[in-house]
Formats: C-alpha cells, sequence, structure tokens
C-alpha cells in the first residue's frame, strides 16, 4: 500500500483501477459510497456537499451509472489525493476497497519492446518483474516455448531472419502468472545491403533500405521494398503519389497493376514515436515492350527503351558536376543587445558534418561581429569562380524588407537598421559575378519587417537560372528554436538534416523537407507559425550531391589559403626538467572555435602529485580563467565534441578565433608535489607554446574592410568602408540611403540588370524561441518595433518587385 505515491491525485488513478474501487464500494451496504461520503465531507480539505451527494445517488438511474465512481471523481477534482483515500477507507473499514489501492502480488515492471535489426546483430529483449515469492521467467516465440528463454533478458546471438516474429514473456510467482505485452522482432537481411557496413545501430531509426523504381510489363505486380533499424519497432506507411495507400502499412509493398492508375510516384514515411523519416520517391511505369519489323519478320525489342539502366538504354545525359563546392555557414547567438539563442551552434555543427560529407569545403562560424561577418563573405568570395557550387547558411535574428533579407551580426544595438546588417541580395549579385553553377541561401531566421529601417537600397540583380533560395519561414513569419535544458537543433534544421544527403536535385529535396506528411507542414510546435518556403529559378538538375570536377582556374591560391584555414595543429609532447611528460592536443569544434587539452604522459615515481594546465591567453581572445582547465569537457562549454575527446585531460574551449591578430601564444604550467615536500606548497615549472594562427585566425577577419574589397563595390550604405563607425546617426542613414551616387549609376547603365528598389520597412529583430517543453510558442519582439500592419510599396517599386520575384518562382511539387 505504502508503494503508491500518497501525493498523487486520485483523478490520475487509472480508470480500471478507479473501476476496480467503484465496484468494491457500490456493492457494499454498510460500508459503501454514502458512509465515504459522510466521511469525506466531515473533512475540510476536500469539500463534498450534500448537494454533490444527491448527484452521486441520480446515478443509480443510468443504465450504467455508478454512485461510487461519481463520488471518485468528484474528490478527484475537489483535490484528493491517494494518501487521503487510503485513510478515508481505513476509517471506512472496507478491506476490499483497500486491497484495490495495494501492489498486487505480481507486477511486471519493465515490457519487452519491439524491436528491428539486421541480421546477424544480437537481439535483447527484456521483462522484468515484481512479486512476493521467487519469480519464474518463460519465452515464447508465438506458442512456442523458447529453448533456454528461462531468465528475465532473452539474447539471440546472432539473430537470424528465422528470428523474426512474436515474443512475449509468462512470469510465474506461487500461484500467481503474468504474460508481457507482445514484442515484435523485425530482421532485415543484410545481403540487400549492397555490402555496406553500419557498425553503430544504436536503437535510434535509421533507414537502410531505399525502394527502387520499378519497369514492368501491363498487368504485372511489382514488389516495393524498403527497410529502417530501431527500438521502438519501426511503423511504415506507403504513400501514392502524395496520397497514402490503405494498407500499406509493412515494409513491402505489392504494387498490383491490373489497371493503369495504378503507376505513380511511391514513397514510405517511416516513424517509431521518437522519430520520423521518409524514403525516397521512386517511380513504377510501364515499358511494353516494342515491335520493331526487321525484313518482314517482327521481333521484340526491350533494352533500348530501358530508362532504368537495366540494358543498353537510351544515351545518358552528361551528368553535370561541379568545378568545386564552397559552404560558409554562419551560426550567431551571443548577442550583445538582443536575445541570446542556442540552436544555431547545434545547428551549425550538424550542417557542417553532412556537407563535409557532400565534399564540400565548409567554414563553420560562430558569433560574428559586423565587420567579421563582412570579412568572413569576403574571404568566400574569393573561392568562387565558374561553375563552383556556393552554398551560405546563416542561423540567428534576422529581418526582410519586400524581399531582402537582412543577417543580424552579434554586435548589433538595439534598435538595427540595414546599416547594421549584412544583405543577402547583395551577397548574391556578387556571387553571380563569379559565374557560378549553384547559388544556394539557407536562411533560418525570421524574416518579419523592421520598421525602424528607413532607408532603400537597390540590389542589382542578373536573372539567372542558378539560385535557390531554402528559408526556414514564410515572409513576415518567425523561424522559432525549442527550448531545451540542453542543446537541440531548431526547427529548420531538425527537419533539414534528415534529407540533406539525398541525391535528389535541390529544390526536390528541400520540397521534401517541407513535405506535409512527415515534416515540418506537420510539426505540432509550429504548426500555422513556421513554414518552410522556397524560391527558385533552377533550371537544371542541380543536386548537392553533384560530383566536383575540377576546371580550369586560377583560384588554386585562394583555395589552399581556405584549405589552411582549417588546419589543426599538430600535437605536441613537452618534457619538463623535473622528469614529468605533458602531452597537448588541440581539436576543432568550429572553424573559430578550438579545444586545448592536457594529459600527464609521465612523471617521475617519487612525484606524489602532478597536474598541467594552461594560461596566459592573448586579452584579444577574452578567455575567462574560471572557465578552462576542466576536468569535463561540458564545464568548459563543450558540448558537441565532448565524446570524441579523449578522457582524463584537462580542457580548455578558446572561441572567437577570428578575433587573435598575431600568433596564439600561451602558458603550459605544470604543478607537481614529491614524496618528500609539503604538499600544501607544490613546485611550479612553465614552458611558453605557440602554436601560430590556428583555423580561421589565418584569415584576419578581425581586419578593417580593405579600399579595394569585393563587398565595398557592392551597393549597401552601410559597408564599413564607406561608414566611420557601426552605428551611423539617423542623418548618416539618410544621407546614404538614398543611393544618389551618379558613379554608382553609370556602372550598371549598358548592362542587362535588373534594378529592384526594396523599401526598407523593417522587422522584428530576430528568430523566435519556442518553449517546447511547455507547448508554448513564445516571440520575442522589441517593444518599440512598431505597427504590424503591411506597408504598401509605390506602383513602380511593385512592377520592378514583380520582374525578380518571377525569376525566384515558388516551388510546388
Amino acid at each position: 500500500m505504502e508503494s503508491l505515491d500518497r501525493s498523487m491525485r486520485i483523478s490520475s488513478l487509472k480508470e480500471s483501477l478507479v473501476k476496480k474501487l467503484s465496484d468494491a464500494l457500490d456493492k457494499s451496504t454498510d460500508k459503501g459510497w454514502r458512509k465515504l461520503g459522510t466521511i469525506v465531507s466531515n473533512d475540510r480539505r476536500v469539500k463534498i456537499s450534500s448537494n454533490d451527494m444527491e448527484m452521486c445517488s441520480l446515478k443509480v438511474l443510468e443504465l450504467e451509472g455508478s454512485p461510487s465512481h461519481m463520488l471518485l471523481r468528484l474528490m478527484g477534482e475537489r483535490g484528493c489525493t491517494t494518501g487521503h483515500l487510503i485513510d478515508y477507507l481505513k476509517t471506512l473499514g472496507n478491506t476490499e476497497a483497500l486491497q484495490c489501492l495495494q501492489p498486487p502480488a505480481l507486477q511486471i515492471v519493465i515490457q519487452p519492446q519491439s524491436v528491428a535489426l539486421l541480421c546477424g546483430y544480437n537481439l535483447h529483449l527484456s521483462c522484468h518483474a515484481v512479486g512476493q515469492s521467487p519469480l519464474q521467467y518463460q519465452w515464447f516465440k508465438s506458442k512456442e516455448e523458447v529453448p533456454n528463454g528461462i531468465s528475465p533478458n532473452l539474447v539471440i546471438s546472432p539473430v537470424q531472419l528465422k528470428d523474426a516474429g512474436f515474443y512475449i514473456c509468462r512470469v510465474n510467482s506461487g500461484d500467481a502468472f503474468e504474460f508481457s505485452h507482445w514484442a515484435e522482432v523485425d530482421v532485415l537481411n543484410i545481403s540487400t545491403l549492397s555490402g555496406k557496413s553500419y557498425p553503430y545501430l544504436d536503437g535510434q531509426l535509421k533507414l537502410l533500405i531505399q525502394p527502387q523504381s520499378r519497369r514492368v510489363d501491363f498487368g504485372e505486380n511489382v514488389l516495393l521494398e524498403c527497410g529502417a533499424v530501431g527500438r521502438p519497432i519501426p511503423q511504415y506507411q506507403w504513400h501514392k503519389n502524395a496520397v497514402p495507400i490503405p494498407n500499406g502499412t509493412k515494409r513491402k509493398l505489392v504494387v498490383s497493376h491490373g489497371m493503369q492508375d495504378t503507376y505513380g510516384r511511391y514513397h514510405c514515411v517511416i516513424s517509431n514515436g521518437a522519430d520520423i523519416i521518409c524514403t525516397n520517391e521512386v517511380e513504377v511505369v510501364t515499358a511494353p515492350k516494342i515491335s520493331i519489323q526487321v525484313s518482314g519478320a517482327v521481333e521484340s525489342s526491350e533494352a533500348d527503351y530501358d530508362i532504368f539502366g537495366e540494358g543498353p538504354g537510351l544515351p545518358v545525359p552528361e551528368q553535370l558536376h561541379a568545378t568545386d563546392k564552397v559552404a560558409l555557414l554562419i551560426g550567431n547567438l551571443s548577442y550583445q543587445n538582443h536575445v541570446q539563442l542556442k540552436a544555431p551552434m547545434v545547428d551549425v555543427y550538424d550542417l557542417t558534418n553532412l556537407l563535409r560529407q557532400l565534399n564540400f569545403k565548409v567554414v563553420s562560424l560562430l558569433d560574428l561581429t559586423e565587420s567579421e561577418m563582412r570579412n568572413a563573405v569576403e574571404e568566400f568570395l574569393l573561392l568562387l569562380h565558374k561553375g563552383v557550387y556556393g552554398l551560405l547558411y546563416y542561423a540567428g535574428h534576422g529581418y526582410e524588407n519586400y524581399g531582402n533579407s537582412f543577417m543580424v551580426p552579434v554586435d548589433a544595438p538595439n534598435p538595427y537598421r540595414s546599416a547594421n546588417c549584412l544583405c543577402v541580395q547583395s551577397i548574391l549579385r556578387l556571387m553571380q559575378e563569379k559565374e557560378t553553377g549553384l547559388n544556394v541561401f539557407l536562411l533560418d531566421m525570421c524574416r518579419k519587417r523592421n520598421f525602424h529601417c528607413k532607408s532603400t537600397p537597390n540590389i542589382v540583380l542578373r536573372v539567372t537560372a542558378n539560385i535557390v533560395f531554402g528559408y526556414a519561414t514564410c515572409q513576415d513569419a518567425e523561424a522559432f528554436e525549442l527550448s531545451s535544458t540542453g542543446f537541440i537543433n531548431g526547427v529548420f534544421v531538425k527537419f533539414l538534416k534528415k534529407r540533406l544527403l539525398d541525391d535528389e536535385k535541390i529544390t526536390v529535396m528541400l520540397d521534401r523537407v517541407a513535405e506535409v506528411e512527415c515534416h515540418m507542414g506537420h510539426f505540432d510546435a509550429t504548426k500555422g507559425k513556421q513554414a518552410l518556403e522556397i524560391r527558385s529559378s533552377l533550371s537544371e538538375r542541380r543536386a548537392l550531391t553533384d560530383v566536383i570536377l575540377p576546371g580550369d582556374s586560377e583560384d588554386q591560391t585562394h583555395s589552399r589559403q581556405w584549405a589552411k584555414a582549417h588546419e589543426l595543429p599538430e600535437s605536441m609532447c613537452l618534457d619538463f626538467d623535473c622528469g614529468a611528460q605533458i602531452k597537448l592536443g588541440f581539436a576543432a569544434e568550429f572553424s573559430n572555435v578550438l579545444i586545448i587539452y592536457t594529459h600527464i604522459v609521465k612523471k617521475p615515481t617519487d612525484m606524489s602529485f602532478c597536474q598541467a594546465h594552461v594560461t596566459d591567453f592573448s586579452k584579444e581572445l577574452d578567455v575567462d580563467p574560471k572557465e578552462i582547465n576542466r576536468e569535463t569537457p561540458e564545464e568548459t562549454g563543450i558540448y558537441l565534441l565532448s565524446s570524441s575527446l579523449p578522457q582524463h585531460c584537462l580542457y580548455t574551449r578558446i572561441s572567437s578565433l577570428q578575433k587573435l591578430r598575431g600568433e596564439l601564444v600561451f602558458t603550459v604550467c605544470l604543478q607537481g608535489s614529491f614524496t618528500d615536500m609539503d604538499d600544501d606548497h607544490p613546485v611550479h615549472w612553465t614552458k611558453t607554446v605557440n602554436i601560430g594562427k590556428p583555423l580561421i585566425a589565418r584569415l584576419a577577419l578581425h581586419r578593417a574592410m580593405r579600399r579595394n574589397s569585393c563587398l565595398q563595390t557592392c551597393p549597401i550604405p552601410h559597408s564599413p568602408s564607406c561608414s566611420p563607425c557601426h552605428s551611423p546617426t539617423p542623418e548618416h542613414h539618410l544621407h546614404q540611403g538614398g543611393y544618389h551616387n551618379p558613379d554608382y549609376q553609370s556602372d550598371f547603365s549598358h548592362n542587362n540588370y535588373l534594378d529592384v528598389f526594396e523599401p526598407m520597412q523593417g522587422a522584428v529583430g530576430g528568430r523566435g524561441e519556442s518553449y517546447y517543453d511547455n507547448l508554448n510558442l513564445c516571440h520575442h519582439e522589441p517593444d518599440d518595433c512598431g505597427p504590424s500592419n503591411p506597408i504598401e510599396a509605390s506602383d513602380d517599386i511593385d512592377e520592378l518587385q514583380t520582374a525578380f520575384i518571377n525569376s525566384l518562382q515558388l516551388q510546388s511539387q
């Protein structure tokens, strides 16, 4: 009895238990619900009135009415706890009702869980029970006893295809026995995986078998198959032309071709309660044999028309390729004057790892100021040339005014204006000048208007067929991150990373990210508040998975410089005069975040205590002495790399390497005590270490904008080369916001450009936050952001804007 939580309200009891209690009280005449009501009404803690008792008595007039059930419900509504109820029943003396609240003689506390796994792996099923006498277990597969399955844990190693099926466990305790829940075991045949190895299948949902497109003759059936592993066992739902197929809930789908309308495009949505993934979309088509008249005879030829590569087939068009692939990922989270964010760090980290799998040269940067962002973009632009795929991802606060998107640096004032931010369309114009093969912008930020900004930028863009914008949210809407005590992805990247490696045209891939059935469109936390928007002028089937075929480029020097920006210092061993040896190791969490760890390799036998730590870092890096030389990575803020770092070290996280002007020099200090010395007075030895300019420090992003900077030619009024400070006065804004520079106008007077005038009317400054743990969405809006109603542009501006938007059509698959 005491095993129950006495503080739990009886309204939280299981319905089956409440029904047992009600039955026991209903059938008792002298110790039933009426006397219980009298006892409860005398207790001020639970207020039961005479009207309540009358309401309970009326329940006898109903067909299956229960006065006791009504009384218990009212008691629960008035705050009655399990402890109160036990005390009332003891006073009542109804032992049968009290027995209902006692723990059973035998209870299964851990049920076996259904699972899908690969053939050759180990199967583990668990069933644990508690009872008043010794327990005996027996496992069954269907109705047959499993040999030697007499322990709480059933292990089959290695599991074979024949082991697939349904399992259950019977537990005996004296005369009592209980059966566990059924557990389904699905075993995937590893031979279908073309020799791939999956050493780290840790129970998470993973898609291992993709369906394949099929060509069949009319009237034939075709088998589509997919497969995933995970615990709980994956559930399947096949779709045809985006419509769920009735009874299509198995891994294998038999498509019958008795009628023409059964042909179409198929995919499967797979879920296991914790996660959702989608297979590739495949096509099932009919390809009847073609009759060809040859010298009076009729021959059948099928191979020449094989569209799936099963025979000689039609000529395959030349595969599209990139001359190089370059990505700049920026995550701003530690804002000085605005709401701080969490998700950008995790988002940038995950996308970096995925893009590197696609052979992108990736620079990932956190918390950049305005000048640092501009210099990072300039270095990014230096790597672009003809045929290169360029990708820019930004996560942080932002806004959009009539099609122009602005990224907000961490040092932006409150309120901020275009003079403090970077315009994405300006970067696009400069990318177009490089004749890139593909320009991709993934913007994970808000797109509300900024009513503090009154300037009108003039962005000159070419009409090219290689632009893709993936917006985390729709126009004039917010983007959200999920509130959590830990570090998790924002809503956009949560779904984007599931599809990023798909070998599909990029617009098709992004459309699947937003697919209604399994992705952002039906995500409960942001449903109706955030939805992915795609704008594209892409005409060819360009994909992030396209191969790289280097062309004749004069920009190899810049590529080598970019590669150097990712070189880590080599690990080193430091020998001290006392005989101790210290290993100094390095790791990169981001391109501007360096991890240093120290480890005692050797110490003298007579040394009782030995510890090494790093100190004396440059003031430019703003290193907090309290946050370095910690015994666990998490203590110093290393959350994403902690599992891959060596153990038993002291860890230090050095962020903002872009601020480093010289070489990184620091001191390694060794503290030691010997057995014949006083431990309260350890001896110190020091060594100075110079590791040069690690990672992004080589690119000198701290510098002021150069006079010949390519960004200086960008039609942005707030280039640092033109503006003496990051936050010009209102007069300065008005002076530079009009773009009446005659020299600039003449530069483009004879070129075929679209002049797009975007009136700057303002935005809520930032990515919103979602308190998903409580299923509440909280938007961070400045108190002085002004009215939220749309501000109309002039007719001339609308006409010019329409011309550009028509070249970036919304994708509809």
